[in-house]
């Protein structure tokens, strides 16, 4: 964990920017896979963890922000328990450990939150997005379950977006820890993706190595050969020289702050020509916006700028039939690249967006568009020193949708249906890093994996 101070001037940080009443912050609980005792791994709320800092179910944590207290309600482990999962430090000890003076049972905390309703004082609470967190939220303050996402705090909400938002050292520090995992996992699977062998061989070394470091995956890997699925989590496919495989892994540091990198590698080391013309658009566009990054600009800017770098750079495929500049402008280029440029990454691979996507990734003069491909983009908004974001720019031949668009005749002036048919085999390519937004501009985070096409065929190749 973080030192007690940390966690005390979030909560006070927390406190300040939400007005009056309570703070009420619920942990996660266990999750039974298919009976109570055989549980899916613990994973908490996120936000749970930045303002109270412990990893464990059954706990919730109340800040009183006109009294300037915060209190810690759980239970300690009864002997039965004991037997099963061995000594725990007491509920007080936890307390103590992040700051917290009071701890109290978990059966005290209604009684709490009716009296401070009967007082007639506010109870902010963020959105739920489990079932039994909304359940919980609905016994606790006496409201029909369908009625407790109108009551969510949007002071609190917001509050804690700002907050999470900005990455501290110690934040930045977790999260290359977390990329030094991630590193090691591409390394192996570059060097592992050879002809013969199975998708799901490779995901099984990744997974171990993570787990061997005592790590959780940050969400489940992509590892896929049909790369022109944006999330394809099968793994049966075995592999053969030529293919292009699109590798989406990352690894929790031991606080759970995330890692998210995506490479591209060719099975057999090296790159066919028309390939290697892809490969090289979709790394320019990720090198420029990059470079482009810092404070101030909005990642939309920044999204459209490497989609003109990308369509410039397939110009030798002959796919669009006018400027990058507009093409893009026009929203033709989402033939070609359906996503958004990336999105914020800290606590959670998509950082805070249980709270809300559009609350996360939008506002400040910046609203979501509706437009295929624009509107994926999960993060629109201007960038602030201190955000954490993925720069993820993808090509990919998605055959349904070529044939879709070219049955309506979308964008017939601009597109080129015949090249684009032409590579329906292709699959797709994406290379993603992590990158810290400075003062004066940015920082791509962790050791460097490999990611130009003599590196990557020199790896592949080894």
């Amino acid at each position: 964990m973080f030192t007690p101070d940390t966690y005390a001037a979030r909560r006070a940080a927390l406190a300040q920017q939400a007005g009056s009443g309570l703070i009420l912050l619920l942990g996660n609980a266990d999750s039974p896979m298919n009976y109570t005792d055989n549980i899916y791994p613990f994973r908490q709320d996120s936000s749970f963890l930045y303002t109270f800092g412990l990893d464990m179910p059954g706990l919730a944590g109340v800040i009183d922000i006109d009294a300037d207290t915060a209190t810690l309600y759980g239970d300690d482990v009864s002997l039965d328990g004991i037997v099963w999962i061995g000594p725990q430090a007491t509920l007080a000890e936890l307390a103590r450990s992040v700051g917290v003076i009071e701890a109290k049972p978990l059966a005290k905390l209604a009684d709490r939150i009716a009296k401070a309703r009967d007082a007639g004082r506010a109870v902010h609470y963020l959105p739920p997005y489990r079932a039994e967190l909304r359940l919980w939220l609905a016994e606790l303050l006496s409201l029909y379950v369908n009625a407790v996402d109108a009551g969510v705090s949007e002071k609190l909400t917001q509050a804690m977006i700002a907050l999470r938002s900005i990455k501290s050292d110690a934040e930045i520090a977790q999260m290359e820890n977390a990329l030094d995992v991630a590193q090691r996992m591409h390394l192996l699977a570059m060097r592992s993706a050879r002809n013969g062998v199975k998708e799901q061989e490779i995901v099984g070394l990744m997974t171990g190595l993570a787990a061997s470091q005592g790590r959780a995956l940050a969400y489940p890997i992509i590892f896929s050969r049909d790369g022109h699925i944006l999330h394809n989590h099968g793994h049966g496919y075995t592999l053969k020289t030529g293919d292009l495989v699109v590798n989406d892994a990352g690894a929790e540091s031991p606080l759970h702050y995330a890692s998210d990198i995506t490479r591209t590698t060719p099975v057999g080391g090296r790159f066919s020509e028309r390939q290697r013309v892809v490969y090289q658009a979709v790394l320019d566009a990720q090198l420029a916006a990059i470079d482009a990054m810092k404070p101030g600009i909005s990642y939309r800017e920044i999204h459209d700028h490497a989609a003109r770098v990308l369509v410039a750079g397939v110009e030798p495929l002959a796919l669009f039939k006018a400027s990058a500049e507009e093409v893009v402008h026009s929203g033709a280029y989402a033939l070609l690249f359906p996503h958004g440029l990336g999105h914020h990454i800290g606590l959670d691979v998509h950082d805070m967006e249980a709270l809300g996507e559009d609350r996360v990734g939008y506002g400040e003069g910046v609203s979501r568009s509706n437009e295929f491909g624009r509107r994926s983009l999960r993060l629109g908004k201007p960038l602030h020193a201190g955000n954490v974001v993925t720069v993820e720019p993808g090509a990919y031949f998605i055959p349904a949708l070529i044939e879709r668009w070219e049955a309506e005749g979308r964008h017939a002036s601009l597109i080129n249906y015949a090249s684009f048919n032409a590579c329906k085999d292709f699959g797709g390519i994406r290379i993603e890093d992590d990158v810290l937004v400075t003062a004066g501009g940015a920082r791509v985070l962790g050791k460097p994996i490999p990611k130009t096409v003599a590196d990557v065929e020199a790896l592949a190749s080894a």
